[in-house]
């Protein structure tokens, strides 16, 4: 009997979205079973700094961070502002890094959620400042949909009142996005405001292993850092080192 094309395209069309289903890497349990909690950003470029780290290549540096020992990645695909791109999430799957990724970008539309998982991130970033309440909710309801958690950004503590849709972790971002000031300080502040069984990230202005101890201490289990390790020459080693030292902190 002759075989049917069109039967074996459609047979495998639905082999490959069983793939793009499949579960993929926690990154709510990769931070809860982590002794340091450490998301490296993939992170080139900051609109208030300008190039951070312009040849940064993403088939090298997130495998370096999951060989140094990362227990999550964020990689900007934001590329206006940020110098990012979600091919940069497909190139570092390619290059072998199965470690929970965080698609960070600003995340407003249903359509973004869908790039997110095309291109293989575990997690989306919805951040309280750029949606109304209803809005966050209808993209957080989409994205498990999906099969993608949510990390939920706040800022203020009148934003606080959106961690009461239940995200699968609640970050803390240290910067004003309007000023682009960092204060650290904003997570201690607002840490004990939060749901006392929130997975809690601090997102932002992290520099030293003695404020990740403190931090841990505050109740927060994610630590998301970029420019630290991104300025190095080798962001790789920069993170060994870091948590080399977090270790000896501990």
């Amino acid at each position: 009997m002759a075989k049917d094309i069109l039967q074996e395209i459609v047979a495998h069309k639905y082999d490959e979205l069983t793939v793009l289903r499949a579960k993929k890497p926690s990154l709510r349990e990769a931070l809860l079973h982590s002794d340091t909690g450490i998301i490296a950003e993939f992170k080139r470029r900051s609109p208030s700094k300008g190039w951070i780290k312009e040849e940064g290549r993403a088939d090298i540096i997130p495998l370096a961070y999951q060989h140094s020992g990362a227990s999550a990645l964020s990689i900007l695909t934001d590329q206006h502002y940020f110098g990012g791109h979600d091919d940069f999430i497909r190139t570092a799957r390619q290059s072998g890094v199965t470690l929970p990724i965080l698609y960070k970008n600003f995340v407003v539309e249903e359509i973004q959620l869908f790039e997110a998982l095309f291109c293989g991130a575990s997690a989306v970033l919805l951040i309280a400042a750029c949606l109304t309440k209803e809005r966050c909710a209808c993209l957080m309801r989409v994205a498990h949909e999906l099969g993608l958690e949510v990390l939920l950004e706040m800022h203020s503590e009148a934003e606080l009142e959106y961690a009461a849709l239940n995200p699968d972790l609640c970050g803390i971002n240290n910067r004003n996005l309007g000023s682009f000031v960092t204060d650290v300080q904003n997570s201690y502040r607002l840490a004990e405001l939060l749901p006392h069984d929130a997975v809690k990230v601090s997102e932002s202005g992290i520099s030293s292993p003695q404020t990740i101890r403190e931090l841990r201490e505050a109740g927060f289990r994610g630590f998301l850092i970029g420019e630290t390790f991104m300025k190095a020459p080798d962001p790789g080693s920069a993170l060994r080192d870091f948590i080399s030292n977090i270790h000896e902190a501990l």
